[in-house]
């Protein structure tokens, strides 16, 4: 897989399930919202994220360069299995297009090793 490592930190946030959708979520580029009978899961700049939001901060982003077809198999186990091995946590998140991995930027040089080790290519 070719893979690009966006430049932002982001948060992943948790708010209670009928919260509305917050409008700070939408200050940078990169955003993704995900809601469930049990909560509502944000992730957007970490810098956006306002105090006292429950929130796990300074992730970075490693995104599938896509589109990726439907009938593929494999694509985030080739990806998460490798860095599970290394003991290096993710947060994976699928789009229509694509696949992001999020790892912690204190994993990220790791990460990019590990993978790179397993013959994929990162763009920084």
């Amino acid at each position: 897989m070719r893979l690009s490592l966006l430049k932002e930190k982001l948060a992943v946030c948790k708010l209670e399930k009928s919260a509305p959708i917050p409008g700070w979520l939408t200050e940078g580029e990169f955003f993704s919202v995900s809601r469930t009978f049990d909560e509502l899961s944000l992730v957007c700049l970490q810098e956006s994220v306002p105090d006292g939001i429950q929130c796990n901060k300074n992730w970075r982003c490693l995104q599938v360069e896509g589109p990726l077809d439907f009938g593929l198999t494999g694509v985030v186990a080739s990806l998460t299995a490798p860095l599970a091995n290394a003991m290096i946590p993710v947060f994976v998140i699928s789009t229509y297009d694509t696949d992001y991995v999020m790892v912690k930027d204190a994993d990220v040089e790791k990460a990019i090793c590990v993978l790179s080790a397993e013959g994929h290519s990162v763009r920084r």
